[in-house]
């Protein structure tokens, strides 16, 4: 079989998941819509301030809207914050105090952010006085409730924070979808847990007709160069919950006397809020490019999650390869069929963060963005390639020949 047939094949088998994946696409197009209308978005937001920023009305509204998107009372978006990682922490040490007990719920988390949850001597949450205990998922990849239950009991008041990072990172489980969220929100409520329940949302955004504060979360974070800013931010982060979170959170962005009163950005708003515009269709372009490549995986027999009869809960696939050499082949392919730097050979090096060598295609517009095609690895055992993104399925699709050529 050629990889046209095998791609043809595929199509044919994934049309009920591409309706599913249409059906939530338009359901959360109408939902931003309705954000911009309630908030009567003008050209007047998209415009660019300097200094203070007082009175940047752009700011404030665009942080309104991602709120409403994402249901959640109040929010913040800035160019300010650099990356997902960047977000995570600045949310972190706004809610958090010296002396506070986190309970990570979905196990240890990513491996960027560990390093301001755990380092020494480096002004991590640890040098803090902050302590952050990781309860690991079960056999099957869920939550483990009575251990759960078992440690909100032994660490009492001092508990502040319920994390669950909703994406799998880099390990081989199921990003776990709305549904699950909410129902572990539900849980820690009834055995008593008061504070705050964070939720790591990256890759997440738009790929369920819910959000995590929809159905129970206090706060969720996540990066404008995933899902929520459409292929078209430039930059930035935002953090979405409870008010008198975001109005701690703020206090940390800024400073303490100032928070949300202030921040400017010279360049303008307009990428950000037509980015998010977007957003619910490229999530759909990706997903769909994802149950693609799955499908076409799956059929020549690599294990990759989430099993294609499942409906995905964020935008990343994790492939499962038997050598290096076909891990790093599959890299290079996404690489190969990029629109930027197509020609660059790729190399597995330390990045910062990271506690192996790890190999990245990302032949983007926007440096590092993983809405747009890419994929990356650790290279160890299990090998194992985590691919994202896809602004168009069409661009998904032609990468695929790739892989299938030389993998054929």
């Amino acid at each position: 079989m050629t990889a046209e047939q095998l791609i043809k094949q595929s199509e044919e088998q994934l049309k009920e998941q591409f309706k599913i994946a249409d059906e939530i696409s338009e359901y959360n197009q109408e939902k931003v819509l309705k954000a911009f209308n309630k908030r009567g978005i003008a050209l007047r937001h998209f415009n660019g301030t300097t200094g203070y920023g007082y009175g940047d009305e752009g700011r404030f509204v665009l942080g309104e809207v991602f709120a409403d998107s994402l249901g959640a009372e109040s929010g913040i978006v800035s160019p300010a914050l650099l990356s997902g990682t960047h977000a995570l922490s600045v949310a972190l040490f706004g809610v958090l105090r010296p002396n506070d007990v986190v309970l990570s719920v979905s196990g240890m988390p990513y491996d960027t952010i560990r390093g301001v949850i755990f380092g020494e001597g480096n002004g991590s949450l640890k040098d803090f006085g902050v302590s952050f205990y990781c309860i690991d998922l079960n056999e099957q990849g869920k939550f483990q409730k009575e251990e759960i239950a078992k440690q909100l009991k032994l660490y009492g008041s001092r508990v502040k924070m319920v994390y669950i990072q909703r994406s799998r990172g880099y390990e081989l489980r199921d990003a776990f979808s709305v549904a699950e969220i909410g129902e572990l929100c539900a849980f820690v409520r009834e055995v008593g847990f008061e504070n705050c329940i964070f939720v790591d949302n990256c890759y997440g955004e738009f790929v369920e007709k819910q959000e995590p504060c929809d159905v129970g979360a206090d706060v969720a974070v996540g990066s404008l160069i995933k899902n929520p800013g459409g292929g078209l931010a430039p930059t930035g982060g935002y953090i979405v919950g409870k008010e008198k979170y975001i109005d701690l959170i703020g206090r940390r962005l800024t400073a303490p006397s100032i928070g949300n009163e202030v921040g400017s950005y010279a360049y303008g708003y307009r990428l950000f809020y037509q980015g998010l515009f977007l957003a619910p269709h490229v999530v759909n372009q990706a997903i769909k490019g994802s149950l693609l490549i799955g499908k076409c995986m799956q059929t020549l027999g690599y294990e990759n999650f989430p099993k294609i009869e499942k409906t995905p809960a964020d935008i990343t696939r994790a492939i499962r390869f038997d050598t290096a050499k076909q891990l790093c082949d599959f890299i290079q392919s996404v690489q190969d069929a990029s629109p930027v730097d197509s020609f660059v050979s790729l190399e597995a090096w330390d990045m910062p963060g990271y506690d192996s060598k790890v190999i990245m295609a990302a032949g983007c517009f926007v440096e590092g963005s993983s809405i747009e095609l890419s994929a990356d690895a650790p290279v160890k055992e299990p090998y194992t390639a985590y691919f994202q993104g896809g602004l168009t399925y069409e661009h998904s699709k032609y990468a695929l020949k790739l892989i299938l050529q030389r993998l054929l």
